[in-house]
């Protein structure tokens, strides 16, 4: 067993683990709104990838930045034309994650069907930086490095705005003490929208780097949201950094546990992971109370 290779393996999988789920804790903890079309934003990256590099040849390091912006821009017509006055009918946390569930899974179901309209059910791929780099003993396709290392970068930027820009301080804010945050003046409205646009964005992002990697079809969007349940519940729904670090922790159990036993493991190793977070951590391994609307 090649331990350096299971390290890089579990670093990109942990870091597109990451940053699908810090998307969408972003918008759950700004919110409580549960985006459980979340996968079908990052399929949808994924396709703006690939049909910039097919019918334009626009390289994918460029429809990062596209990715991004459009995601942003469905997340703040979204926001203005529905969600706005969903939060605004629905005061309780209770009924708005009920209803809010209900909206995107009529959501996830109409993108998938158009996608698959569009695009076709047959999985696509395009050839990008396919070259075999050395890194000590073990060896990795120059595109997933690539994509290691933009995720990895998107993360810590998000980090960081979140930690020092006065709009990610204040949806820490709204995320740890929504009542505080409304009565010392943070403007709601705006923090909301702002987090929209940006889980969106990530998600987008996402799409792109794993188009770069794998082949992406319709209904990649399920596995990938699963997946993203799992970290953020794991990491506590709401916890941007908890999501994180739990990220490279189900990573790790998957890669190594699967380099342990065989492939078809996986889903035990992921599941059984899950459901021993549960049983002894209910709120997750950093989770706590979220503040009530």
């Amino acid at each position: 067993m090649n331990t350096e290779q299971l390290l890089l393996a579990t670093l990109t999988s942990g870091t597109m683990y990451a940053l699908i789920a810090l998307g969408l804790n972003l918008v759950y903890g700004t919110t409580r709104l549960l985006n459980i079309a979340h996968g079908e934003l990052v399929m949808l990256g994924g396709y703006v990838a690939y049909l910039g590099f097919v019918f334009a040849g626009l390289n994918p390091l460029v429809s990062v930045v596209l990715a991004a912006a459009l995601g942003a821009l469905a997340g703040r017509v979204l926001y203005g034309g529905l969600l706005r006055s969903l939060l605004e009918k629905y005061p309780t946390v209770e009924q708005l994650e009920a209803n809010s569930l209900l909206i995107f899974f009529g959501f996830s179901i109409v993108v998938q069907g158009l996608s698959a309209w569009a695009f076709s059910p047959t999985a696509k791929a395009y050839p990008y930086l396919g070259d075999v780099v050395h890194i000590g003993h073990a060896v990795m396709t120059l595109n997933r490095l690539v994509a290691t290392v933009i995720g990895m970068l998107c993360c810590l930027g998000i980090w960081l705005f979140l930690w020092r820009h006065p709009i990610g301080l204040a949806m820490r804010g709204l995320i740890d003490q929504r009542q505080a945050a409304r009565v010392v003046g943070v403007n709601i409205d705006r923090v909301q929208s702002m987090s929209l646009m940006l889980g969106f964005a990530t998600a987008g992002v996402a799409g792109v780097l794993i188009s770069m990697v794998e082949q992406i079809t319709p209904y990649m969007g399920g596995p990938l949201l699963i997946g993203a349940f799992v970290v953020a519940i794991m990491g506590g729904l709401g916890r941007i950094g908890g999501g994180i670090v739990a990220a490279f922790v189900l990573s790790a159990v998957e890669t190594f546990g699967v380099a342990l036993t065989s492939s078809s493991f996986r889903s035990i190793l992921l599941y059984g992971l899950f459901v021993a977070i549960l049983l002894l951590r209910p709120k997750g391994l950093f989770g706590r109370s979220v503040a009530a609307r």
